[in-house]
């Protein structure tokens, strides 16, 4: 297995994986060599991975440089924004607490339920018939 530098970061949320890098820098943000707005496509998104700088007042201060793959647009939002909060506490350990209270560090564990043989879905039956 290949050990990863110190500086890289790993966010996850269902399927979704994002390695994020923080470089002290401008505020330029790039997602797999894309703007961020034209890869997350809405405003929203993007707000929603920045709320880790947001809440540090860290804007501005580090450029972004994110890989993310799997899983759809929102679950790829929040693994970023698991590796930027994780990537500002490996930077100054001040703001552990802060990102804690607001929930930021928390990994969501929530994954989709396996298919069980013998059912159409995870959970779902079939039509019963009593005769």
């Amino acid at each position: 297995m290949i050990k990863q530098p110190s500086n890289i970061k790993v966010g996850r949320r269902k399927t979704a994986v994002a390695r994020v890098k923080l470089i002290p820098g401008k505020g330029n943000y790039i997602i797999n060599d894309k703007d961020a707005l034209q890869y997350l496509k809405s405003e929203d998104f993007l707000k929603d991975t920045l709320l880790p700088l947001k809440v540090t007042n860290t804007e501005g201060m580090f450029d972004i440089s994110v890989n993310v793959f799997g899983g759809g647009v929102r679950g790829q939002t929040e693994a970023i924004r698991l590796g930027i909060a994780r990537s500002l506490v490996a930077i100054n350990p001040d703001y552990r607490p802060i990102l804690r209270e607001k929930g930021y560090l928390t990994r969501d564990p929530r994954m989709v339920e396996r298919k069980k043989y013998g059912r159409p879905k995870a959970r779902k039956r079939f039509q019963f018939s009593k005769r």
